[in-house]
């Protein structure tokens, strides 16, 4: 036998992860994470849709009931006050107007970030990577 066949085989001690299980993880790690984000993408393209149609159905539902007592107030008052009765409805909507905008800028301002749990879930993953 030769020398080389008869000397032990030493296994050398891996100093860390090979490059290959790295790739995995991380490849693993961003299979969730792109799972994730599609599911919170789904879910508010879905979300949206339905407070888009609500919101034009209950616009359109609104508007007519305000032509309708709108013309129905200025029908009664159509002989004694019909300049003051149209001042004040454009007064009144110009009011309500007012406090909707201000509303929708507070609610725009204050609305929390779309794909949080996608970006909690990356900014845990980067603590945990980095040393």
């Amino acid at each position: 036998m030769s020398e080389e066949q008869t000397a032990p085989q030493t296994a050398t001690p891996m100093r860390g992860p090979s490059p290959r299980r790295m790739g995995g993880a991380l490849l693993g790690l961003l299979h969730g994470h792109l799972a994730l984000f599609g599911e919170e993408l789904s879910e508010q393209r879905s979300h949206t849709l339905r407070l888009l149609v609500l919101s034009g159905l209950s616009l359109l539902f609104g508007l007519l009931l305000l032509i309708g007592l709108s013309a129905a107030v200025l029908i009664a008052f159509w002989d004694s006050h019909r300049l003051g009765v149209i001042i004040a409805l454009c007064a009144l909507y110009g009011v309500g107007l007012l406090v909707c905008l201000l509303a929708l800028l507070h609610r725009l301002r204050t609305a929390p970030a779309p794909f949080s749990a996608s970006l909690e879930e990356l900014a845990r993953d980067r603590e945990q990577l980095l040393p």
